[in-house]
């Protein structure tokens, strides 16, 4: 059986800013991708995010970023590798406290932004998150794209990257995501968007917005994760058509790493 985890951006306030409840969409996602106060969150928000996770069985991923509170970390940065490896052992640090405190632990990473767009073709950038997964913890899963600068290095380091999707966002020609200023960006349907799911989950393909046919699984694999974004309008709407569909197609939902066949509930359509 075709099994994968489905996760979304949350903890992504600072101070009054920010949403003040992302239960809802918390209920639909088995993999909680926590602003790690870089880009976004700060220790009141860490804490109450992981908090929050831990309480429906969501697993708790750190997302790192560059540091730009001010963009939001949707702006490159040509930090230099030693530096943006201790960048990111920074932010999961202060992440792995608040995880540990809600009795949950960082279950996987994943790059935010303009660090997860730069490393899929930035050598210096890729090889900064290799360094910081293979210190931090060489067995923890690596959330990216195949095909990647980052995919390739993480693979030749013996990482564990796993494959990731993403239910609401566009694609190009390259299988790499449409800039989010660009038209076709943003899928919001929730009906499409949950034939996007099925389609990626089941053949690991989907169509660019150019209407072509490009794989986004990697090479005699599997997609191990979608994405939905939690500030794309509808989240919640969307992934629970997500959840539904693949339920229907046979596709269990597991968290990052969970072997496929898990039992997680996705057949009932109850999170894990």
């Amino acid at each position: 059986m075709t099994a994968l985890a489905i996760n979304t951006d949350v903890g992504e306030g600072f101070g009054v800013w920010g949403p003040a409840d992302e239960g809802e969409l918390l209920d639909q996602v088995t993999a909680a991708n926590v602003a790690c106060g870089f880009h976004a969150g700060d220790p009141d928000i860490l804490r109450r995010t992981c908090a929050a996770s831990t309480a429906r069985g969501v697993a708790i991923g750190a997302q790192v970023s560059y540091r730009d509170l001010a963009g939001f970390g949707r702006r490159f940065i040509d930090v230099p590798t030693a530096t943006l490896v201790n960048e990111v052992l920074y932010q999961m640090g202060a992440l792995e406290i608040f995880a540990r405190l809600a009795g949950g632990r960082i279950s996987y990473l994943k790059a935010h932004g303009a660090l997860y767009n730069a490393a899929a073709h930035h050598a210096g950038q890729a090889a900064a998150l290799v360094e910081a997964v293979t210190l931090y913890d060489r067995t923890l899963p690596l959330l990216c794209q195949p095909r990647t600068v980052l995919w390739e290095r993480a693979v030749a380091a013996g990482l564990r990257p796993q494959a990731e999707a993403f239910i609401d966002r566009g694609y190009t020609d390259e299988g790499l995501l449409v800039p989010r200023s660009a038209p076709g960006a943003l899928v919001t349907d929730p009906a499409e968007a949950a034939r996007r799911a099925v389609g990626m989950a089941l053949t690991g393909t989907v169509t660019s917005v150019n209407g072509r046919t490009v794989r986004v699984a990697p090479d005699g694999g599997e997609i191990a994760a979608l994405c939905v974004h939690s500030d794309t309008p509808g989240a919640v709407a969307i992934t629970a058509a997500v959840r539904k569909e693949l339920a229907g197609a046979g596709v269990a939902v597991t968290t990052p790493g969970e072997p496929a066949g898990a039992d997680s509930g996705a057949d009932s359509g109850v999170r894990p």
